[in-house]
């Protein structure tokens, strides 16, 4: 058995570590994401399944916190509308949240194994995940499955003892970090957006119009992306989305 360690003198430190019991975890991790994808590929193949796509996701790191920001469309086969209020902001633990895009099914899977990670470390170490170890357990999980890749793309972020960070994580497992980035089938129009209105560095309050204006011009322009938006700001006070009322201030009648 494992040894325990628990200790509480930040609870953003990642010290009192223990790996043993986290090693056989991701172990099983990744044995019932190899079945998982075994599994939608027979089904994809014989054409009773198809898979379903289309986002744009921003993430913005700034001197307090990390804004997320997506669109609510969910699209199958590129062309059908298959869900209108899909959710592509995902808490992993309480501070810190993912974004995904590609395909919805390996997303959450992916998804789920990570915040299985992040509760497992918190009870190994009494402690929070840093954010940089959430990307790389992502990391070691999307390079074991590279020879049948698993078809996402994440921005993971939030806030520990060194303060807010953003990481991209691409299908195979490459990762790099990041002030503000994109994803999904608008990312262009939303990127092209933030290069040009951005200025870094910059606070969570400012960043969310310029994030969410940056969500809406891919909404003109990607007709995977529409129907609404949502805004998660992951500060030192944890992860946090917006209400209906305060994403209505942000955007203008028409």
């Amino acid at each position: 058995m494992p040894t325990l360690v628990f200790q509480q003198p930040d609870r953003f430190s990642g010290k009192g570590l223990s790996l043993s019991l986290s090693l056989r975890i991701r172990s099983k991790v990744l044995e019932v994401l190899r079945d998982l994808e075994n599994i939608t590929k027979r089904f994809g193949k014989a054409g009773s399944v198809s898979p379903v796509w289309g986002t744009t996701t921003v993430g913005i790191s700034c001197r307090d916190g990390v804004i997320f920001a997506s669109d609510t469309r969910v699209v199958q086969g590129y062309y059908f509308i298959a869900h209108k209020r899909g959710k592509k902001i995902l808490k992993i633990d309480d501070y810190i949240a993912a974004t995904i895009s590609g395909g919805v099914a390996d997303a959450q899977a992916l998804i789920a194994a990570l915040q299985w990670e992040a509760r497992t470390y918190k009870l190994e170490r009494g402690i929070n995940m840093p954010v940089k170890a959430a990307a790389n357990i992502a990391s070691i999980i999307l390079s074991s499955t590279r020879m049948a890749p698993l078809y996402i793309q994440l921005m993971i972020g939030g806030y520990d003892r060194d303060g807010a960070s953003l990481y991209v994580l691409d299908p195979l497992g490459g990762f790099s970090k990041e002030v503000f980035a994109g994803s999904g089938s608008g990312s262009p129009v939303a990127l092209g957006y933030l290069e040009a209105e951005l200025k870094t560095p910059i606070d969570t309050s400012s960043a969310i119009p310029t994030a969410i204006k940056a969500i809406l011009a891919a909404m003109q322009r990607d007709t995977a992306t529409g129907n609404d938006f949502e805004v998660m700001v992951v500060d030192s006070k944890g992860c946090r989305e917006l209400s209906p009322e305060e994403k209505a201030r942000y955007v203008k009648p028409a």
